[in-house]
């Protein structure tokens, strides 16, 4: 039996495609057109896991719990409250009638899906493992990957969990790397986490020699690692939350002036002004934060006339799992500092 390619089939209840619906159908008896995975592990999107820790007051076997609560009362993994995912790793353990000859994947290949937990049908069996510093839940279960659902195959010449790591936040370089000119001073918010420095690489990479990439942190060691690892021109050291002191510092490098583009990658909420602020008239703001409330940012910028052109961070453009792997590959630096803190 044929699906939907997009998987409203395995919606209950509603008439919505699978993101949106309280409740998919978690059935692991799949349709022609759809993909079995044998899951090992979870990459929960920074914005959902700090929202579930600090509710779990950072307790193991509590996040254990409301992330198994999550699942059973709605098939996927969507944090309620953020209305995010993440994405998985695992194993093709079964591919439909209909996509064996379609699709570059055969079972026993290791892939990425590409696509967020908040849409995919998914069956926690057991609970191994909670990373907390790296947002990553090892489990037994399984998943679908419908029709239209993107993935990546692990690449072979790098280790497993440093691909996971980066193909987690893929889109936000991809997206950078298409939003910055030459000569463009851009500002990120959040420089030092996965998508907030492999952004600072893309950055630094379009905007050249002539631009100025200025990355936002919390501390001074950050700031530190960036300066030395040569992922940003200038680092400042801010509360994201605090719009009026991100403009006054981001005004105190950048020679006075409000930047061209920036780029909000922070995991928590109420930062959309800290973004809007220092950013010049017919700029541009890349909210790839999932903790991005639209309301805040239309009325905000509204609100003190700033007349720029803001997006919503999708976690999909063309090539963007290549994009993020070639960075990894391109940067020595970057590499250690990923290694250092994911694998």
């Amino acid at each position: 039996m044929k699906g939907c390619k997009y998987g409203t089939h395995r919606v209950i209840n509603e008439n919505v495609l699978p993101q949106p619906a309280i409740k998919v159908n978690n059935d692991m008896n799949i349709y022609d057109n759809e993909v079995l995975i044998n899951v090992s592990a979870l990459n929960i999107d920074s914005a959902s896991f700090t929202q579930i820790e600090e509710e779990c007051n950072h307790d193991i076997e509590k996040i254990k719990s409301k992330i198994l609560e999550i699942v059973n009362e709605k098939g996927k993994m969507q944090n309620p409250v953020t209305g995010s995912g993440g994405m998985l790793i695992g194993t093709i353990e079964e591919i439909g009638s209909e996509l064996v000859d379609k699709i570059d994947l055969k079972v026993g290949d290791k892939v990425a899906t590409l696509v967020s937990l908040s849409l995919t049908p998914l069956r926690i069996d057991e609970i191994i493992d909670i990373k907390p510093d790296i947002d990553r839940v090892e489990i037994k279960g399984k998943a679908i990957l419908f029709e239209s659902g993107i993935y990546a195959k692990l690449p072979k010449d790098m280790e497993e969990n440093l691909a996971l790591a980066a193909l987690d936040v893929a889109g936000a370089p991809a997206q950078t790397q298409k939003l910055v000119k030459e000569g463009d001073s851009v500002l990120v918010l959040g420089a030092a986490g996965k998508s907030g420095m492999l952004c600072c690489y893309e950055a630094r990479k379009k905007a050249g020699r002539k631009g100025r990439v200025i990355g936002l942190v919390i501390d001074d060691n950050q700031a530190q690692c960036l300066i030395e690892n040569k992922l940003v021109d200038v680092a400042i050291i801010g509360d994201a939350k605090n719009p009026n002191d991100v403009l006054q510092k981001v005004l105190r490098v950048n020679k006075g002036k409000e930047v061209d583009l920036c780029i909000n990658c922070v995991n928590v909420t109420n930062t959309e002004m800290s973004s809007i602020l220092p950013v010049k008239d017919n700029g541009c703001v890349y909210f790839f934060s999932m903790a991005t409330a639209f309301t805040k940012a239309a009325l905000g910028a509204e609100g003190v006339g700033k007349d720029v052109t803001m997006i919503i961070g999708n976690g999909y453009t063309k090539g963007h799992a290549e994009v993020t792997l070639n960075a990894l590959k391109e940067s020595e630096n970057l590499r250690k500092i990923f290694k250092n803190l994911y694998v």
